[in-house]
């Protein structure tokens, strides 16, 4: 990962951050599956230089976010938004594939035993999760 990469991943956990105005689970499936994940995962594209605010606003405009649901705690959702833009980066997978090996449930559930993780060592466990889920 290069410090670009890097940026982006900070990028998209301070959005996350952000976004706790809005039920988490929601959010996180929508920003997922929205145009706005597809342009971050591009190698390159002009939103990846806008910043948190901007790329809520974006959302905002795409999607129909609501205010209801859970609401996670502030740290878990900048350590969700940055794994899940560190694995698009690192692995070269959309984040709407990624979001389906994943959920948001899933990604708060493993939070506690896996946010002090390398983050290749966190994808690593979460790909094993969902590969035993499908074979259950």
């Amino acid at each position: 990962m290069d410090s670009i990469q890097l940026k982006l991943c900070d990028i998209q956990g301070r959005l996350f951050e952000r976004s706790t105005a809005y039920g988490s689970e929601g959010f996180i499936r929508d920003f997922m599956n929205s145009e706005v994940a597809r342009h971050l995962d591009s190698p390159y594209n002009k939103l990846q230089w806008m910043g948190e605010e901007y790329l809520l606003d974006e959302l905002r405009d795409e999607k129909s976010l609501t205010q209801d649901g859970e609401k996670y705690n502030p740290e878990v959702l900048y350590w969700i938004g940055y794994l899940y833009r560190y694995w698009a980066s690192s692995r070269g997978e959309a984040s709407s594939r990624i979001y389906r090996k994943a959920s948001a449930k899933t990604m708060k559930r493993n939070y506690l035993a896996f946010h002090t993780f390398d983050p290749d060592i966190a994808i690593d466990d979460l790909i094993e999760i969902n590969r035993q889920k499908q074979r259950a």
